[in-house]
């Protein structure tokens, strides 16, 4: 049986995708999350997002868009609903390899239209990676403009007392 704990992986496993292959993005399926865990925390070993255990992923499957290349997953972003009128869009991923491709644009839109059919009026996101969000239409705000979020999950975050990341909005 798979451990729930998180395990950083060590690198990555090497995809048979070719990275000139053409991708499509579609919902995640269960098959699926073993690649993400494998991708979202190859980055969270770098430092460069938060992990996610096996049991989270699983959780949460329905939230997830995925990119695929040649049968494999190669990306990911998913969708977390905070409260009435407010989501996350998190574990925004892609494998180095078909990095540079405009894949998370191509995996976050989506999740614009959903968020929209389920009339959320604006979406946050937590991030090292202003410059992406920006392009996207994300602003930065101060983190204290989503209390939501701190009740939520940054109360027992490892990171709380030093976290790093940015929060970003942007409305639907």
């Amino acid at each position: 049986m798979t451990s729930l704990l998180y395990q950083p992986p060590v690198q990555l496993p090497r995809l048979h995708a070719r990275p000139e292959a053409a991708v499509h993005v579609r919902r995640a399926r269960v098959g699926d999350i073993p690649r993400l865990y494998e991708i979202i925390n190859y980055y969270a070993a770098r430092g460069d997002m938060l992990p996610k255990t096996m049991d989270q992923l699983y959780a949460r499957v329905r939230n997830f868009n995925v990119a695929e290349a040649d049968g494999e997953v190669v990306g990911s972003a998913a969708l977390h609903i905070t409260w009435a009128d407010l989501a996350e869009v998190v574990s925004v991923a892609i494998h180095p390899d078909f990095q540079g491709r405009g894949l998370g644009r191509l995996l976050i839109e989506p999740l614009f239209d959903e968020a929209r059919e389920l009339g959320i009026p604006t979406l946050f996101t937590l991030t090292l990676q202003v410059g992406f969000f920006s392009r996207l239409g994300f602003r930065e705000v101060p983190k204290l403009r989503l209390p939501h979020k701190i009740w939520q999950d940054c109360t027992t975050c490892f990171k709380q007392d030093r976290c790093d990341e940015i929060a970003m909005v942007r409305p639907v």
